[in-house]
């Protein structure tokens, strides 16, 4: 609507937070090997800190390990170095200028540590889904004190708004539920 709030724009940006929250929680092992695993790894490389896809090949050749085929032989030791301090509980095996990384089971305190990182996740996305209803609302309000729109029209959009919310909050914690049982499983 020209006059109230862009609904578009509110439940893209809403749909981003989700989208942010899913790579998060991508990241997250629970006992199988992916690739993405290593996403938030950052490596120090020709000076500044670089994405661990932007120096090396990582693949999964086996369910429990990761292997990462470093490009340049000299950044071998940066990559074991920044995949040790990830906290992530990997410890690589150097072998040439590739790295194995063997998947430890998880135990059942690691595993519970992985759902709380997972809840931090579900908080901040939910946090960054408030900020968008909450800029929405600004805009409403500010269009019926500018009278753009009419006090009927205001609670109608607002409504909306909150149904909005509350709909993309819900499959976030859907995705969370998901996920938790995911990383319990033995």
């Amino acid at each position: 609507m020209a006059d109230g709030v862009d609904f578009k724009d509110l439940k893209r940006r809403m749909d981003g937070a989700t989208t942010a929250f899913q790579h998060d929680l991508a990241s997250l092992r629970t006992g199988r090997a992916s690739a993405n695993l290593l996403d938030p790894i950052q490596v120090e490389a020709y000076g500044a800190a670089m994405p661990i896809n932007q120096v090396a090949t990582v693949s999964v050749p086996e369910p429990r390990m990761i292997s990462v085929a470093v490009w340049d032989q000299s950044m071998v030791n940066a990559v074991d170095k920044a995949i040790r301090e990830s906290n992530l509980g990997f410890n690589p095996i150097v072998d040439g200028s590739t790295l194995r990384i063997p998947l430890p089971e998880l135990n059942e305190e690691r595993r519970k540590e992985l759902v709380k990182i997972a809840h931090q996740y579900a908080e901040s996305a939910k946090v960054a889904v408030r900020h968008v209803r909450r800029d929405g609302m600004e805009h409403l309000k500010k269009a019926e004190k500018d009278g753009d729109i009419s006090q009927d029209e205001l609670h109608a959009q607002s409504d909306q708004v909150q149904k909005m919310t509350d709909e993309t909050i819900s499959a976030i914690d859907k995705l969370l539920v998901t996920k938790e049982a995911e990383i319990m499983q033995v």
